[in-house]
């Protein structure tokens, strides 16, 4: 459904002239857009309300926009899921709008339509509120999962070492001795290797192993007397061998695995909370915008169709030939303003580009934007 028309025309069998008019081409599918009696105000309220709901209809479209793009993000490696995820009132989009039914339980049609308009607004806000805090909430723990993961398999001059050493890589509980752990770039292993027992005194002999390498460092450990550690770091510093601050502790170790398990649990547990959220609140908010267009509807024709009340709304999907169809129901609807030729808004009297119309034709038109429901 690359794209969904709205239209109305006056009169009760409206329906069924557009049916005639497009059919013979397969120019669309056309189905009533039922919108029920709703207070038509005074016409000043009217005319206000024009601008304000074109307002309402942008910022209702760009939450969802938001919620879309935000379910495509922590869906990661998984974005194919996202359309099968894309329902509204537990049908898919194409199905909610053709079967449209306005929800009387949240939108009472007795209300004013400025009440109305009020209440979708108030809705979407709280909605956006609590996406922000969400987000927030999410992103700072997967931020924090991504710092401790990337310090497990970044370079040996910042990694974390607890998953590498081991400890018998270490001399513990000695009154006199300690073990360092010296990160060595790969082209000098060899100095390294032939020179670190001179590189102070009281180092003790043969006591350096290699424990780990990557494509830039090699890590080893070096036994000593704990009065030379200051001497021998900074002496190691000048021959370019970088010393590690590290304590070999499996109470902190297992702490430090405890802590990733954790994270991650966390993560998951929140992904899971957050994504049946956003679904939730991506039908909320579909509901909501579909309901602006019909007041749109109602109220531009109402303006554009006088009183009594005698319209009817349609939802047309239009195949291929867009144009073609656009000709026909200028045909059909030319009656409806005679005075003006189907055209740019420039040519429309009164400003209306005012009002947020862009596109001027006989007949009241909106179209349904839902490109936002099909990025996956």
């Amino acid at each position: 459904m690359p794209e969904i028309w709205v239209v109305s025309a006056p009169g009760p069998q409206a329906l069924e002239k557009l049916n005639a008019a497009t059919k013979p081409n397969n120019l669309s599918v056309n189905y009533k857009f039922h919108i029920p009696d709703l207070k038509v105000g005074t016409l000043d309220t009217l005319v206000g309300l024009t601008d304000d709901l074109a307002k309402l209809d942008t910022y209702v479209e760009g939450i969802i926009r938001k919620l879309v793009n935000y379910m495509e993000e922590i869906l990661e490696d998984q974005k194919e899921m996202l359309h099968e995820n894309l329902h509204v009132n537990n049908v898919d989009v194409p199905q909610y709008l053709t079967r449209f039914q306005w929800d009387m339980a949240k939108y009472p049609a007795r209300q004013p339509l400025p009440a109305i308009a009020e209440i979708i607004n108030k809705q979407v806000q709280q909605i956006e509120t609590d996406l922000k805090q969400k987000a927030s909430a999410y992103n700072s723990l997967k931020t924090n999962l991504q710092n401790l993961e990337r310090k497990q398999i970044g370079s040996l001059l910042l990694r974390s070492l607890g998953d590498i050493v081991k400890k018998e890589h270490f001399v513990l509980d000695s009154e006199y001795l300690t073990t360092l752990l010296v990160v060595v770039p790969n082209n000098i292993c060899k100095d390294w290797e032939k020179g670190y027992e001179n590189v102070t005194d009281f180092i003790v002999p043969r006591s350096s192993q290699k424990i780990y390498a990557d494509n830039e460092h090699t890590l080893y450990n070096v036994t000593l007397f704990k009065k030379v550690v200051d001497e021998f770091k900074n002496k190691a510093r000048e021959k370019k061998f970088i010393v590690r601050d590290f304590t070999y502790s499996e109470e902190q170790l297992a702490a430090g695995k405890s802590h990733h398990a954790k994270l991650k649990m966390d993560k998951s547990r929140q992904l899971s909370v957050l994504f049946r959220w956003l679904k939730i609140n991506f039908s909320e908010c579909f509901v909501a915008y579909i309901h602006v267009k019909a007041l749109r509807v109602f109220v531009e024709s109402v303006l554009r169709y006088g009183l009594p009340v005698n319209f009817q709304a349609m939802l047309l999907q239009p195949a291929k030939n867009t144009k073609k169809l656009r000709e026909v129901l200028n045909k059909l609807y030319s009656h409806l303003d005679s005075s003006l030729a189907a055209g740019s808004i420039d040519d429309v009297p009164g400003g209306l580009a005012s009002f947020g119309v862009e596109e001027y034709y006989p007949y009241v038109f909106f179209k349904i934007n839902i490109d936002m429901c099909e990025k996956a």
